[in-house]
């Protein structure tokens, strides 16, 4: 496949590009800067943009078999990026007729899982109420994926780690995996991958944890 990943110099936006490679697709990275993506081989493009124009963008997707995001606020800051760029991409895409999209939004994001303890409840409380700002602009990428006319796939995991890939962990389709704490970006970057040809998530939210 020809796939495109934007917020490419992010953790899982490297790992998707990283593991894309590895599995033989062809793979545009978009990126502001390219000196900060650390990935390199064989079938990678590298696409330089600041997502502020979807027509500037529309050659990094024209043509792709699939779109995924890693694009995100890094910091409480940041709110608010994550629905704006995500406009962008969802602009350039519907301009040139590109459908399957997958991004990265967050578990809180999604319903509370079935039977957690007072403890898990507690803690996804504390947390949602510390990143709310940051919630409430997923929420509002999500309700743009939502308005648009693509096959969006919204990937929710938990608190993320640096660890290496393992390609084990629980998905819940429009749900999320009860006791789900933790998950590995590179993790997450499998999971898009293989939910791309998944039409069971097509229109959902996923979540995502170990």
């Amino acid at each position: 496949m020809h796939l495109t990943v934007f917020g490419a110099t992010g953790g899982i936006g490297q790992e998707i590009v990283r593991q894309g490679l590895a599995a033989g697709h062809r793979v545009t990275a978009v990126v502001r800067d390219p000196a900060r993506l650390t990935v390199t081989g064989t079938g990678l493009e590298v696409f330089r943009a600041d997502l502020t124009d979807p027509a500037a963008v529309r050659p990094a997707v024209a043509g792709r078999d699939a779109v995924l995001s890693g694009l995100g606020a890094r910091s409480r800051k940041d709110a608010g990026v994550a629905a704006r760029l995500t406009r962008t991409v969802l602009a350039a895409m519907e301009a040139e007729g590109v459908r399957r999209l997958l991004v990265v939004s967050a578990g809180p994001v999604g319903p509370e899982p079935e039977n957690d303890g007072f403890l898990d409840r507690t803690a996804r409380g504390v947390v949602s109420a510390l990143l709310k700002d940051v919630y409430a602009d997923l929420r509002e990428m999500e309700a743009e994926l939502a308005r648009s006319g693509t096959d969006w796939t919204s990937v929710r995991p938990p608190r993320l780690q640096d660890k290496p890939v393992t390609g084990r962990y629980r998905t819940v389709v429009e749900g999320f995996p009860p006791k789900g704490r933790f998950i590995a970006r590179a993790d997450v970057a499998h999971a898009m991958l293989a939910m791309i040809d998944d039409r069971g998530t097509v229109g959902r939210g996923v979540g995502v944890a170990y």
